[in-house]
């Protein structure tokens, strides 16, 4: 995929604040760039999604990737997993996202939140209401609304991301574990 609309030029300062933390300037805030407003609103509201704490952050990790597995965001997929790396989550069960369905490293409730994940992400959304009420007896009503707000803040992120063309920078090529592909075949009618 290529950009569909050309990288702005960023303040230097920022440039070299990306570089500092990520050794790359991404993609997605430079094409965002173009709307200088836009991108810092995103990247203000991009940081506090990252600092709620009502949710173990391996959940929202596998939810993120969940996401961007399904909309096709590779660029979202490839930093999600490289985070999931820098917070030091088991990489060989983060690396299984896109296949979570086939793989047997995840626990019921990690296979759940990644189900709920896909249900928001779907069009139109396909949560149940039994979908919904066993994950709140689970995690509780502050970590429900926090994490459906995350879902729904990644679902913003990937299909920007898809629609501007911003595809994968090679951030997880620092992963020592390769990220698998996701499954060509459908989800209709597979278990949650």
């Amino acid at each position: 995929m290529a950009l569909r609309l050309p990288k702005a030029e960023l303040p230097a300062e920022l440039r070299e604040s990306m570089l500092k933390q990520l050794g790359i300037v991404p993609e997605n805030v430079e094409v965002l760039w173009h709307s200088p407003p836009v991108a810092q609103d995103n990247l203000e509201f991009g940081a506090k999604v990252g600092s709620w704490e009502a949710v173990d952050p391996g959940l929202k990790s596998f939810a993120h990737m969940a996401v961007a597995s399904q909309v096709g965001c590779s660029w979202c997929l490839d930093v999600g997993y490289f985070q999931a790396r820098n917070e030091n989550l088991d990489l060989a069960r983060a690396s299984q996202v896109p296949r979570w369905r086939e793989a047997d490293v995840f626990t019921p409730l990690e296979r759940d939140v990644m189900g709920y994940a896909e249900a928001m992400t779907d069009t139109p959304p396909t949560v149940t209401d039994e979908q919904y009420a066993a994950l709140l007896e689970r995690l509780g009503a502050p970590a429900m609304v926090e994490i459906t707000a995350f879902i729904a803040y990644v679902n913003l992120a990937t299909r920007a991301n898809v629609a501007n063309g911003v595809s994968s920078q090679g951030f997880s090529d620092a992963c020592e574990i390769p990220l698998a592909e996701r499954p060509a075949t459908s989800r209709a009618g597979s278990a949650q």
